[in-house]
């Protein structure tokens, strides 16, 4: 079964730091495109970035230069270290895993709230 548990998500005030974590398991994970979204309120889910099994990345315009994705393909996790966070990064952060590496469906976690307030 596939599996993404998220963590690591808490209250921050502007230009402090969280770093998330996902754990997947039911996937080829060491094959597998991984990904982290968000969903701010009122707001459509958006790709904040993603790393392949190559280690390419992709990042969102608004998190460039600040966020870091990597993966850990010993322990089946992959990070997101988010650095000089802004109020308008408040979401709640979503691991994804694309479908061609399941079973063709896409698969979420419960999420991890990130909320940035002076």
């Amino acid at each position: 079964q596939v599996q993404l548990v998220e963590s690591g998500g808490g209250l921050v005030q502007p230009g402090q730091s969280l770093r998330l974590s996902c754990a997947a398991s039911g996937i080829i994970f060491r094959g597998s495109l991984m990904g982290w979204y968000r969903q701010a309120p009122g707001k459509q889910r958006e790709l904040v970035a993603n790393i392949n099994s190559g280690g390419n990345t992709n990042y969102a315009d608004s998190v460039k230069g600040r966020f870091t994705i990597s993966r850990d393909n010993t322990k089946n996790t992959v990070s997101l270290q988010m650095n000089s966070l802004k109020p308008e990064d408040t979401a709640v952060y979503y691991c994804n895993v694309d479908p061609r590496f399941t079973d063709g469906q896409t698969y979420w976690g419960q999420g991890t709230q990130v909320t940035v307030s002076s």
